[in-house]
């Protein structure tokens, strides 16, 4: 009979098998969005257990930007492992924490003189990008936006605008979270319309001077792609000056290269007090980072902030020879190159009548998305139709992620690495699945 760890390490394993143990061991809370398991991947393909290839859009949601398993990150990351793989930065610190520091210090859009610290995950940034904030300002509330996604801790969860399946039956959140609508004029709202809705919950439930910080994502991630109008990024950057509020800027999805600039806020020309990280920075390992002005990082006192693995030594290595990767193969321009063939594809798509209904084509760079509405023409959004193209589409060996307010979108993350030829047999499969 096999042992649990003979059977773990096998060869003969079956997606099955796999799903079955999966369920036992597993709890329902965590969905998986495929019924497929990895054995390896390279670049923008990845082969499950039985030796099925797929094309890969998701990129670990917007994780592998620079491929899987780019050959400098993994060089990177195999030469800190043959050194040493953890002392925890608060016990014994080490140059590649404080190397990583020093290249986002100069590459993140906030003004003046900049401080970094690492953690583990975005939600775990925008979470401590809070703590500065209110230990900063010397306030508590947080002001956040309709259909922003920030992450599944209790702070973070208070900070999502979508209930199902972040809020519901988890009981009382933090507190002095406001909600602002977010501008995308297809649900009708405008950029007038939701800075209105600002200046009425200043007038009737939040005095300026009790907030500490607004967060935002320029491009929101889970809520659907929508970018912030600059018009509408530059508004918020008034207000804050204004009021003393902090703002922060959520780039943990649309960060490093994706929109087809660095950090997507640069395509507003504001520059944030405060960046949270994550995802595409490790290309692969895990690590996120709070990037701000050096007087409102230094605000919080010795002890204040922390993390048993934040900035792990490999995921540090591994993040700076993705820094390296994006500027050498200049991936903002690559990402700007892959935006415009799935925009003109998509809006080919929009247009003809032998495919299931698509609208609202939308995107920076390579963050890019579409909805699937009910009829042409309309702007009801059919999730159950966007669901069926996912999974047809991974039936013909695409993997290919929905996600918006009601499930309605079809998101595209492509590695910015990605051969034309794999992007353009990713299409032609997603091009199938649409199909009526």
């Amino acid at each position: 009979m096999a042992t649990a760890s003979t059977a773990v390490s096998g060869t003969a394993r079956r997606n099955a098998d796999l799903l079955a143990r999966r369920s036992a061991a597993i709890p329902a809370g965590i969905v998986t969005a495929t019924p497929a398991f990895a054995a390896r991947a390279r670049n923008a393909e990845i082969w499950d257990v039985e030796g099925n290839r797929y094309v890969d859009f998701a990129a670990g949601i917007a994780v592998c930007s620079t491929g899987h398993c780019h050959p400098e990150v993994i060089a990177a990351a195999e030469a800190q492992l043959h050194g040493f793989t953890h002392t925890s930065f608060q016990v014994m610190a080490y140059e590649p924490y404080v190397a990583l520091a020093e290249r986002l210090n100069a590459l993140v859009p906030v003004a003046g003189p900049k401080k970094t610290i690492f953690f583990n995950s975005g939600a775990e940034a925008v979470e401590n990008a809070v703590k500065i904030a209110r230990l900063a300002t010397g306030r508590t509330g947080v002001i956040a936006f309709a259909g922003a996604f920030h992450g599944r801790t209790l702070m973070t969860t208070a900070l999502t605008g979508k209930t199902l399946p972040y809020k519901r039956g988890f009981g009382t959140l933090p507190g002095e979270v406001w909600r602002v609508p977010f501008p995308i004029a297809h649900y009708g709202v405008s950029v007038e319309a939701s800075l209105a809705a600002m200046d009425t919950l200043f007038r009737t439930d939040a005095d300026p001077g009790s907030i500490a910080a607004m967060v935002v994502e320029p491009v929101q991630g889970e809520g659907g792609f929508h970018a912030a109008p600059p018009a509408f990024l530059q508004a918020l950057r008034e207000l804050c000056t204004k009021h003393g509020i902090l703002l922060i800027c959520d780039e943990v999805q649309s960060g490093f290269a994706r929109t087809g600039r660095l950090f997507a806020v640069q395509h507003a020309g504001v520059e944030p007090d405060l960046v949270t990280m994550a995802k595409a920075l490790g290309g692969g390992f895990p690590i996120a980072a709070v990037t701000g002005r050096a007087e409102v990082m230094d605000c919080v006192h010795p002890g204040g902030l922390g993390s048993t693995f934040g900035g792990s030594p490999i995921s540090c290595a591994a993040a700076l020879a993705v820094l390296d990767v994006i500027e050498r193969e200049d991936l903002p321009a690559r990402a700007a190159s892959i935006g415009e063939t799935l925009r003109a594809r998509f809006e080919g798509w929009s247009r003809r009548d032998d495919l299931l209904p698509i609208a609202h084509v939308r995107g920076l760079g390579a963050m890019m998305a579409f909805d699937v509405v009910r009829s042409r023409g309309s702007d009801e959004p059919d999730p159950e139709g966007a669901k069926r193209v996912a999974a047809r589409a991974f039936e013909l060996g695409l993997i290919l992620l929905s996600c918006g307010i009601y499930g309605e979108t079809l998101r595209f993350l492509t590695p910015l690495t990605i051969p034309d030829e794999v992007l353009e047999e990713g299409l032609a499969i997603c091009e199938r699945a649409l199909a009526v």
